[in-house]
């Protein structure tokens, strides 16, 4: 067994390092109010307990009673047909493809934050060709700041569980929640805050369609870091006897108030200045440096604060997208972690340059099919339909396969009268409603 051993703390830090990400900043803000405000965090808190939180305690209880690779959790689990399910295992492992355009978009994050030290954009069309601008024209920028973030990532992963991902989640996590704490006690003395708090909070009922629902559902899973071999490589290094229940409710609280703290914060400052809400990255990346403009020198160190944040919660969940298939050269391939760390880096390196490419005004002719960029066909795959699989998988496995008075040994006491519950939605409610929500991201069925 060669998986170093977490500290409590250091697995907390990191497991939410893991799930809070980008889509924390730049989608659960935007989402949330598009689609009834309170309304909607209502039905999301809702789908986080029974579909969210029933797949982290399957994917998580996988990793700790496996002590392996994912390839090898499975296999070792699994009560027959043992050489069937380790090919299970490999679904866990497709985070790392997320790497092909996550590690691209810590980029361009490192160039807004080099931007922000700098004249900002003063209105939001000149802030929209300079975005335009890096994505067609600025192959070599993104290049050297995709090179910057793949050399961070692997320098963390070549230390491996303590050297490596625990002290840096250690720093970086207690760093990004001090940054957006910060900026939310700054925001809440403008005169756009309630505005900010009515926007995302106030019930919208006429807006809960069912889309909202599958939306809803199709986020809490994403935004919770599943299905990508994560969670359940780092519960592999969990101490024993540790609360699998109490560390699934730190990482989904953590997770929730971020991206609520996060959206007021931005929502905030976009009203204040007059801004409309824009969707994805368009909201970071072109909307808010014009405002910030608009603020002033305040408005530079918010913006080299509020990039740094992003950055940081983009490396925290870099680092554990790669880790599951860096565990897994080093257990069946018997590779030092050096290399192993190398090699995986390496992977995702290269396919990001491609993934450059296909952005740019040059090439993405070549580098394009069925309308959509390599970088594009990299996010559609893995966000709709590797990802919700895996977890999918990981729900019937813990619900179906492992038997389940092994399951009952492990979370039952911490659980309580609750444990009846989690198991009825692990087994039936979370299967289904990952199948629905990713036949309808595939476009086979719509709400």
């Amino acid at each position: 067994m060669k998986i170093a051993h977490f500290s409590r703390w250091g697995f907390l830090m990191a497991a939410a390092g893991s799930a809070v990400g980008l889509g924390n900043i730049w989608k659960f803000p935007y989402i949330t109010g598009e689609y009834g405000g309170g309304a909607f965090v209502l039905v999301y808190l809702l789908t986080v307990v029974l579909v969210g939180f029933s797949v982290m305690i399957a994917e998580m209880l996988i990793g700790y009673l496996g002590r392996r690779d994912g390839v090898g959790a499975f296999e070792d689990l699994a009560p027959r047909h043992k050489e069937r399910w380790k090919y299970a295992g490999f679904m866990g492992l497709s985070g790392t493809l997320v790497m092909f355009y996550y590690s691209v978009v810590i980029g361009w994050i490192f160039y807004y934050i080099t931007l922000s030290f700098g004249t900002l954009p003063a209105t939001i069309p000149e802030a929209e060709g300079i975005y335009n601008n890096l994505m067609t024209q600025g192959v070599g920028t993104q290049i050297f700041f995709h090179t910057l973030a793949f050399m961070i990532t692997t320098a963390v992963l070549i230390r491996g569980i303590k050297g490596g991902i625990e002290k840096f989640n250690l720093v970086l996590m207690p760093s990004l929640i001090m940054i957006i704490a910060g900026m939310l006690v700054y925001a809440m003395g403008m005169e756009s805050f309630p505005k900010a708090v009515s926007y995302m909070f106030n019930p919208d009922w006429s807006k809960l369609t069912s889309e909202a629902f599958a939306v809803a559902v199709g986020h809490a899973f994403f935004t919770l870091s599943l299905g990508m071999g994560a969670i359940m490589i780092y519960s592999a290094s969990l101490p024993k006897d540790s609360n699998l229940v109490r560390a699934s409710i730190f990482v989904i609280v953590t997770d929730t108030l971020i991206a609520l703290a996060a959206g007021l914060v931005l929502f905030t400052f976009l009203f204040q200045y007059g801004a409309e809400p824009a969707k994805g990255p368009g909201l970071v990346f072109i909307s808010l440096p014009a405002v910030f403009h608009a603020m002033g020198l305040v408005g530079n160190v918010l913006a080299v604060l509020f990039f740094m944040a992003l950055a940081f919660a983009g490396l925290t969940s870099a680092v554990s997208l790669v880790e599951p298939m860096v565990q897994y050269l080093i257990d069946r391939w018997d590779m030092s972690r050096t290399k192993a760390a190398i090699a995986m880096g390496t992977f995702f390196y290269l396919f990001g340059i491609v993934a450059i490419f296909s952005l740019s005004a040059e090439t993405s002719a070549y580098l394009t099919w069925g309308g959509k960029s390599f970088f594009d066909w990299s996010d559609y795959l893995t966000s709709n339909v590797f990802l919700p699989f895996a977890g999918l998988v990981m729900a019937v496995f813990v619900g179906h396969i492992i038997e389940k008075e092994r399951v009952a040994s492990v979370l039952q006491k911490d659980m309580g009268w609750f444990y009846p519950i989690w198991r009825f939605s692990v087994r039936f409610i979370a299967p289904v409603a990952l199948f629905v929500v990713m036949l309808n991201l595939m476009g086979f069925i719509e709400f």
